[in-house]
Parts: structure tokens; sequence; C-alpha cells
């Protein structure tokens, strides 16, 4: 994240509260969120085989949308693998724990090879 007034970044933001929101209470969210949760199964099992010593049940839920969006966004989108797990770090560092970042990074990094 060069800049956090990029729109981009800005609706990654979004999404992830969106996210974490929708884990505590079912509730109306964007276009793009219903996206990701039609998909969440799929993505779930990827980061099940990418983190197997984390079930999906204990990870964090800050951690846990983070995720989900970058392994949306490493499915859906053609941009470059490297841009959205550095995005997905950096929102770690914004909104997750100490550890997130280096989780997150790790845990898209073998999504990537699982894909």
């Amino acid at each position: 994240m060069k800049n956090p007034l990029d729109p981009r970044h800005q609706r990654r933001q979004k999404l992830i509260a969106e996210l974490f929101q929708f884990a505590f209470h079912k509730q109306e969210v964007s276009k793009e969120t219903k996206d990701i949760l039609a998909q969440k199964e799929k993505i779930d099992t990827l980061i099940e085989k990418a983190a197997p010593d984390f079930p999906i049940d204990k990870i964090n839920k800050v951690d846990l949308a983070i995720l989900r969006l970058g392994v949306y966004e490493l499915l859906a989108k053609d941009a470059p693998h490297k841009v959205i797990i550095d995005e997905a770090a950096e929102l770690a560092k914004e909104y997750g724990g100490e550890t997130s970042p280096a989780f997150i990074n790790g845990a898209l990094g073998k999504v990537i090879q699982e894909i």
C-alpha cells in the first residue's frame, strides 16, 4: 500500500469490514462481498490446505477476513499475485495482530502453489 487514500485500498478495507461483520451478524453486504461469500467453501478449503495447523474456526476473524479476500482476489483477479499478497500483508499490519502479516503472507504464498 503506497497510499492509504488509494480507492483500491479503501475498497479492500470496506470488504474486510463486511466479511468480519458477516462472521457475527448475517446482514446485507455489497455485491463483491456476496461474490466472496458465494465461493466461501472453495476459499476456506484452500485456506485449510495452506494453513493445516489452524482450523478455520480457530483463525482470528480479522485474519480470516483478510485471507478470504486475498484468496478470492488470487482466484478472480488478473492482478499479479505479488501485489495481492503485498496488499493483504499491509491490511494485516493495519488491522491484525503482531503475527498476522507473516501468517497472511505465508498462507497466501501456499495458496498460490495450490492454484
